[in-house]
């Protein structure tokens, strides 16, 4: 009996950890994305706007580099939650 017992309050601890955890959720991931981006010092000067679909990061804007460009994409993608990244940034001429 105590054997059933421990595993079902082992049972019950994993399901009340999973059930704190938020939803993964268009919302979190585009705060998520616009956090790293706000947050990285290279970026600062540039206007990026961001969109999410079904956890598909949308990048438009215009930014003063291909460096800067693909810096907001690798930061885009490696962001938790994230499935894709369409980058459609421009580089200032």
């Amino acid at each position: 009996m105590r054997a059933i017992g421990g595993v079902l309050i082992l049972g019950l601890a994993i399901g009340a950890g999973a059930a704190q955890k938020p939803p993964l959720t268009d919302g979190l991931v585009y705060d998520r994305v616009i956090r790293k981006i706000a947050n990285d010092p290279e970026m600062k000067t540039t206007a990026i706007e961001v969109s999410v679909k079904e956890r598909v990061v949308t990048l438009r804007g215009m930014v003063d580099s291909e460096k800067l460009r693909l810096r907001a994409e690798r930061t885009a993608v490696k962001t938790d939650g994230v499935k894709k990244v369409v980058n459609e940034l421009r580089v200032r001429p």
